[in-house]
């Protein structure tokens, strides 16, 4: 049934991105009724298999076009529509999406008046001025795409799956193969495993008794759309929108083994190739095991060969070559984050972009086991905020809820502030000091250079109200590239202020990324982990956020939200400056 719902999910939101690209506009009427269709499936708890196409169309958003694609999906694992708008929009073409400054309609100009066909065919144009020939473009639009582009490359994400497409396909995979007749365990490595940001291919490891019927499951998956390599013990394919899935069988005795080989990173695994030969052993895929004799030492669990090699267990995240290894050795690994008891960034259905309502946001977190709570819908000043009489109303909402909770939880009525280009924000001081929590951030205005852009944070952290900035370089993983800042001065302004830096658990966003925290890790500042959730279910998001700390190596003591119940609630609730941890 699952399997199903996410089918058709896919085929609706494949056809809404594809129905953009043909018709150079993300608001026409076919788009935005194939963004309705999945709303309304998403909302589906029934067998959506098991329903014709008449009972579809009760559903919300399905009209009989819909119906019928759902039901040919349903009946032949294909859609005409579809297929045709592949073929038309490759996989090439949809990369062009990424590229900040570049939307549907600019892409459909640059195809028909300039043969651009790919990323590659955009930098050719860029390097030859021939953008700037066409009308309504111009030099400066020339300029802004190839610095967009530039900035992609430098951080090395084209070409790359972001982290926030790649986990959900993993996952659905492991779901699919999970329920194969004779599989013990199935469990993505790689990258995705090190909770890289952006994926090169998705490495799934599974024990099972027997391969053949796991390969077949994983190349009869709607999502495959051709098999580059089918074996015994390996098999890779390739997805509609170009992602690669590599997949390989093991015996339940070589999990451990094939799990570490395939997580990496490189330079992780050489360094313990080299303990093993240290020790006279040698370390593959299959096992740790003697080089004279071939006697295995370890390789049923990943513990037992860390172990073997004198080290304590590294966890996935950690192991990228920079110090795991020596810090195992010496007994000085990170903490991991721990329990996270308390959200600061999330939006209910007041926020024109958000689903859930406060009570039901509220549940999720009373049964996550948060005891601090903030509701932060947007502020006036971006297109899903609104006004005061809404806020002040909802206010009213939060204190009748905090009366029902008692002390379980504290719920804190707070606001998410958009900063202007000049690090202006919403309302007047006097409104804004009446929110228990304020956070500030840059929904707009991305173009600005490094000094009006650190200008505009620094602002917005000097201000009474603001105890957070939320995603502060404003980022979207392999689409939006960061705002351009001095992340020095930025951190000054936090210590100076005592204003914390979110690390954001959007997959989309991972905002703080890595490489920001980590430098941010020796400053004293104080960071909080959020969700950002749009509905209910993305609560959970915080653990994202958690990752993304402990793979830049954050001390949870640094992290409020990882505090006692007491000592978070008394932080959160103190409204002074200048009280950055110490």
């Amino acid at each position: 049934m699952a399997d199903s719902k996410q089918d058709i999910l896919d085929m609706l939101r494949e056809l809404a991105e594809l129905t953009m690209l043909e018709e150079g506009d993300p608001q026409s009427f076919r788009v935005r009724a194939y963004e309705s269709a999945a709303q309304g499936i998403e909302s589906q708890s029934t067998d959506l298999a098991k329903l014709t196409a008449k009972e579809l169309e009760k559903i919300d958003g399905i009209g009989k076009s819909t119906a019928a694609k759902i039901r040919q999906l349903l009946e032949t694992g294909k859609v005409d529509k579809l297929e045709g708008l592949r073929q038309k929009h490759p996989p090439a073409i949809v990369a062009l999406t990424r590229i900040q400054g570049l939307g549907p309609k600019a892409i459909k100009r640059l195809r028909a008046e300039l043969g651009v066909q790919s990323v590659d065919d955009l930098r050719r144009v860029l390097a030859e001025h021939k953008l700037r020939e066409l009308k309504g473009f111009g030099p400066k639009s020339e300029d802004k795409l190839a610095e967009s582009l530039a900035r992609l490359d430098a951080q090395g994400q084209m070409g790359r799956t972001p982290v926030s497409v790649a986990l959900p396909l993993a996952e659905r995979i492991l779901a699919r193969l999970r329920d194969v007749p004779g599989v013990t365990h199935a469990a993505y490595c790689g990258s995705l495993r090190r909770f890289a940001e952006t994926i090169g291919d998705v490495d799934i490891v599974v024990a099972a008794a027997a391969a053949e019927p796991v390969m077949a499951s994983l190349v009869s998956m709607n999502v495959v759309e051709r098999v580059l390599v089918q074996g015994a013990a390996k098999t890779s394919v390739v997805t509609h929108r170009g992602t690669q899935i590599d997949l390989r069988v093991v015996a339940a005795h070589q999990l451990g083994a094939a799990q570490l080989y395939f997580t990496g990173s490189k330079g992780h695994n050489i360094k313990l190739r080299m303990r093993a030969l240290a020790r006279g052993w040698t370390l593959n895929e299959y096992a740790l095991s003697e080089i004279e004799g071939g006697k295995v030492v370890a390789s049923e669990t990943e513990e037992a060969i860390y172990s073997a090699l004198g080290l304590a267990w590294i966890a996935p995240v950690l192991r990228e070559d920079c110090g795991e290894i020596e810090a195992a050795e010496k007994g000085t690994l990170p903490k991991s984050v721990g329990a996270v008891i308390g959200d600061f960034h999330l939006h209910t259905s007041l926020s024109k972009d958000a689903k859930s309502p406060m009570e039901a946001m509220v549940a999720a977190a009373k049964a996550r086991g948060h005891r601090v709570f903030a509701i932060t819908d947007h502020a006036e000043g971006t297109l899903a905020g609104v006004g005061r009489d809404a806020f002040l109303e909802q206010r009213a909402q939060v204190r009748a809820l905090q009366a029902a909770l008692g002390d379980s939880m504290r719920l804190l009525h707070g606001v998410e502030l958009n900063i202007g280009p000049n690090g202006e924000l919403d309302y007047d001081l006097e409104f804004r000091r009446g929110f228990d929590w304020c956070l500030a951030s840059v929904h707009d205005h991305f173009e600005l250079d490094r000094a009006a852009q650190t200008r505009r944070i620094v602002t917005a952290m000097q201000d009474p109200a603001v105890r957070m900035i939320g995603h502060l370089s404003a980022r979207v993983i392999g689409g939006r590239p960061p705002i351009d800042l001095d992340l020095d001065a930025v951190f000054d302004a936090a210590e100076a202020t005592g204003t914390a830096l979110e690390v954001n658990g959007s997959l989309p966003r991972l905002d703080l990324s890595v490489e920001v925290l980590r430098r941010a890790r020796d400053r004293k500042v104080t960071f909080v982990l959020t969700s950002d959730a749009h509905e209910a279910g993305e609560l959970e998001r915080v653990r994202f956020a958690a990752l993304n700390a402990e793979r830049a190596w954050i001390d949870p003591e640094r992290i409020a939200n990882a505090w006692a119940p007491e000592r978070l609630l008394a932080w959160a609730l103190d409204k002074s400056r200048g009280t950055a941890v110490a």
